[in-house]
């Protein structure tokens, strides 16, 4: 998928946010331009985000005055599939390995894997990962004995499941959030 160029992705994020206004209620679009004029990081971040499916969208602001994104896309994001969850995993596999794991690509991506307690928070403002579901981060205890750990949305309700850390599955990628 092509990025989209600086202004592009403006225009992009500010129609996402403005049709999307219950997600961010109380946040002023100018509040969040200003935000990202001065944090190219950010911007890099957020043009990663898009280009690979993930629909980022204002989700709320942080106590100490910063704006949180997420991705917002119905589904886990198409550019972020068929990963293993860490190095570690993908390093395991002996044969048939993914192009790379989760953790690394969120990484390259400048972003953080969602929580389970903040994809939840994510499912109070719409329904996603209804067809497909994504990696979150991982308690130490559960890795270290080769697990990890992944959700999705079906029945109306938030599923947390396990797998082995290094599978990978078509319809499972992950979501991730960037404070700036």
């Amino acid at each position: 998928m092509k990025s989209p160029e600086p202004d592009e992705l403006i225009e992009i994020l500010k129609a996402r946010f403005e049709k999307n206004m219950h997600r961010h209620k109380g946040i002023a679009w100018a509040a969040v331009q200003a935000k990202l004029e001065r944090n190219r990081n950010a911007s890099k971040s957020l043009r990663a985000m898009e280009a690979s499916g993930g629909e980022p969208d204002v989700i709320g602001d942080e106590k100490a005055g910063r704006i949180t994104f997420c991705d917002c896309s119905a589904e886990s994001p198409i550019g972020r599939r068929s990963l293993c969850y860490d190095k570690e995993a993908l390093a395991s596999r002996k044969k048939d390995k993914p192009q790379g794991s989760a953790l690394e690509m969120a990484a390259d991506i400048g972003i953080d894997l969602l929580t389970e307690q903040q994809y939840r928070e994510l499912q109070q403002l719409g329904e996603f990962d209804t067809k497909t579901s994504s990696w979150v981060q991982t308690p130490a205890d559960v890795r270290s004995l080769g697990g990890a750990l992944f959700c999705d949305r079906r029945y109306g309700k938030v599923f947390v499941y396990h797998n082995g850390a290094e599978s990978y599955y078509a319809a499972r990628g992950f979501r991730g959030r960037l404070r700036v």
